[in-house]
């Protein structure tokens, strides 16, 4: 069986044109808001990281030029119509997990509720470092993600088997575990962690099911269903970052898979499944949220617009 991996040059409200099959589960991270304070507490604030240099061109400046035109309601009526629908038999049902701020968790349980996700549990990750690097004489300072699992009514699908073959209790809380950049490079602002992503695809969905990130940003949801085994579908509105995520997150290589040579504008690629490993990482679980007291520890700038180391 072949894992597909389709990412569309295109706004998820134009799910339709795609012909794309129900998920069973939609995860993503929306936009949070944060406008120009985007880069608050960040020393890229500053011309080489120092106040004494003055602001840099960073400075006042947000990460995205879509971030204000997301329309959560859109985003619920999406997912709603995306999700399988809820199956008779226990332990099958979809779920939608969404990255946000702290600040925006009671909002998205709000709207799900709207949209018929009536049950919600949050998640919460921990990181061993922080980006507010500005404020680390002043306050305590922000290491955490957050997130929100939302689901119609049944429980959604849990798979909660380790390396060793048993069963083990998932707490709510997660480590969030840096990716190699040289296995993953970074090529987006607010990118998650290919290894976080792996462990929810894991957890919530069986080998050859359907994922779905309906703002795929940097592709890491897509490359990490990928190699989990799942089909991946997503959504990027932004040219640039749907370029870098097609060039350097999506390999044009693997298992010794060549790309296809009709690839259509959405640029479809085809792979073998891989072979999956023994059970599930017990490492850690994702968030893709930039809190609005999250900031980045370091900046490059490419060709293909910001990346973060």
């Amino acid at each position: 069986m072949d894992t597909k991996i389709e990412l569309y040059h295109d706004n998820f409200q134009n799910f339709k044109r795609y012909n794309i099959p129900k998920a069973q589960l939609v995860i993503a991270d929306i936009p949070y808001n944060i406008g120009v304070d985007a880069y608050a507490s960040n020393p890229m604030w500053y011309q080489g990281g120092d106040n004494k240099n003055g602001e840099s061109k960073l400075a006042k400046s947000s990460f995205f030029h879509t971030d204000g035109t997301f329309k959560i309601a859109e985003y619920m009526h999406f997912c709603n119509r995306l999700l399988r629908k809820e199956p008779k038999e226990k332990g099958q049902a979809p779920a939608m997990i969404v990255f946000c701020a702290f600040e925006q968790m009671q909002t998205v349980i709000d709207y799900g509720k709207k949209y018929g996700f009536e049950k919600s549990y949050p998640l919460f990750f921990t990181k061993n470092y922080s980006a507010q690097v500005l404020k680390a004489n002043m306050k305590i300072v922000g290491a955490t993600e957050f997130a929100v699992v939302l689901y119609r009514d049944k429980l959604p699908k849990f798979r909660n088997i380790g390396p060793d073959g048993n069963k083990h209790m998932v707490f709510n809380w997660f480590p969030w575990e840096r990716d190699n950049r040289k296995e993953y490079p970074k090529i987006h602002p607010t990118q998650k962690p290919v290894g976080v992503l792996k462990r929810l695809i894991e957890v919530f969905t069986d080998p050859g099911d359907v994922v779905i990130d309906p703002v795929a940003g940097s592709g890491t949801t897509l490359r990490a269903a990928y190699e989990s085994g799942r089909n991946a579908y997503g959504f990027e509105v932004d040219k640039n970052f749907y370029i870098a995520a097609m060039e350097k997150m999506i390999p044009g290589k693997k298992d010794g898979a060549e790309w296809p040579t009709n690839i259509p504008s959405s640029r479809t690629k085809t792979f073998p499944m891989p072979r999956l490993g023994g059970g599930c990482s017990i490492a850690c679980l994702m968030p893709k949220l930039f809190a609005p007291n999250t900031a980045l520890m370091s900046i490059q700038l490419l060709n293909i617009g910001m990346i973060l180391n």
